[in-house]
């Protein structure tokens, strides 16, 4: 092998280490990127970057939450309260985020979930219900590690709460 075939070897094996390996930053904007390598020897998949707002984790997180029974409703007073109000207007959408907040690093992520249950069902399980199906679906769907799930039960939907506001009889006139 000649000097130059040595030279040629070695600039191509550094390329393609550097091309290999990808990095993962975090944005101002509340994203996360994932970076791979660039080149046509590339694979396919490698090339380009991944950016994964905080929005897309809060809102998996809230649909993940919602999907367990017992879980009536997400997020603290007010916030159920201008999200009633939201949701009817005509054209309003419901907002599957009221009650998460996360934080999202350059692999992991760390989630707050505010809750209320129906009265009846055992909050400790419905808890662990949530917790369990929340970190399955972001990890599954947006690859970061999910580090904590803090869930925080704000209130309880008693059997009568929805014939007091429906029965539309007031006690004074």
């Amino acid at each position: 092998m000649t000097a130059q075939d040595l030279t040629t070897k070695a600039a191509t094996s550094a390329g393609d280490a550097n091309s290999l390996s990808g990095t993962v930053q975090k944005s101002v904007s509340g994203s996360t990127t994932v970076t791979g390598g660039t080149g046509a020897g590339e694979p396919a998949a490698t090339r380009g970057k991944t950016s994964i707002a905080d929005v897309v984790v809060v809102k998996i997180a809230g649909m993940a939450a919602r999907e367990i029974p017992g879980v009536y409703d997400m997020g603290g007073g007010l916030s159920r309260t201008l999200g009633a109000v939201r949701d009817r207007v005509p054209g309003g959408r419901p907002n599957v985020g009221r009650g998460v907040k996360v934080e999202v690093g350059e692999r992991q992520t760390a989630i707050d979930l505010d809750i209320v249950v129906e009265y009846g069902v055992p909050i400790t399980d419905v808890a662990h219900d949530v917790r369990e199906n929340v970190i399955a679906a972001v990890e599954r769907i947006t690859g970061l590690e999910v580090v904590e799930v803090n869930v925080a039960i704000n209130d309880v939907r008693l059997p009568d709460d929805d014939d007091a506001d429906s029965s539309g009889e007031t006690r004074v006139e």
